[in-house]
């Protein structure tokens, strides 16, 4: 599960072009969405495209993204839990 925060601390970085951040200063317990970050609706459908391309785990409602986009930590226990076996 680290592993995985590490990996998408590092996708959302690049995703969303924050080059001002580092991996190490996003909180993986923080908000995602309204945070620190400053990531809006239109990010959050940049990374909905990235997780899927990326994961092949879907997001398809904004319940459940709401969920899912709590933090970083909540976006990568969903997405190990909901992807593919390979």
């Amino acid at each position: 599960m680290e592993n995985l925060i590490s990996e998408l601390k590092e996708k959302i970085i690049e995703t969303l072009y924050l080059e001002d951040v580092l991996k190490d200063e996003i909180d993986e317990e923080a908000p995602l969405v309204g945070g620190d970050l400053g990531i809006d609706s239109i990010d959050v459908l940049e990374l909905v495209m990235m997780i899927e391309s990326d994961y092949s785990v879907i997001i398809d409602n904004k319940e459940l993204g709401e969920k899912v986009f709590a933090s970083v930590r909540a976006l990568a226990a969903y997405i190990q839990n909901n992807r593919p076996q390979t």
